[in-house]
């Protein structure tokens, strides 16, 4: 149902939940994605794979404010039925925690998303940096 990766001679595509998680490249699994917090490689300095054209945009910041916004605000409400804390100790306490589990999510969120794009749109990585031949 088009989940299986494209077979046109490249090396077999890892899969991107892997690769996401551990922030490698999407072809080999092996090279790292990112030169700073966010920056990608140009390359992968394993298989070579032209990483800088493809940018994954605000899509996994957008993905992640859905999720924790699914996550948090119930169990803030919760927390604070449950127990009576000053309003300024649930703003601190959950300001830290969105922030803390958006930074500590952001990397492998962008890296699932770059995964994904070579996965099903594996033609825009390879004409990306072929005029440098």
């Amino acid at each position: 149902m088009g989940s299986t990766p494209h077979t046109d001679g490249a090396p077999a595509a890892v899969s991107p939940l892997r690769a996401g998680l551990g922030c490698t490249c999407p072809r080999c699994g092996r090279g790292r994605l990112f030169k700073g917090f966010l920056s990608v490689v140009e390359r992968c300095p394993v298989c070579g794979l032209e990483l800088a054209c493809n940018d994954s945009g605000d899509g996994p910041a957008v993905f992640l404010i859905f999720i924790l916004g699914f996550a948090v605000v119930p169990l803030a409400l919760w927390v604070a039925m449950s127990v009576d804390w000053p309003l300024w100790v649930h703003t601190i306490l959950w300001s830290a925690v969105v922030l803390g589990l958006t930074l500590g999510m952001l990397r492998p969120a962008k890296a699932y998303v770059l995964a994904l794009q070579y996965r099903y749109r594996r033609s825009d990585f390879e004409q990306g940096g072929g005029d440098g031949g």
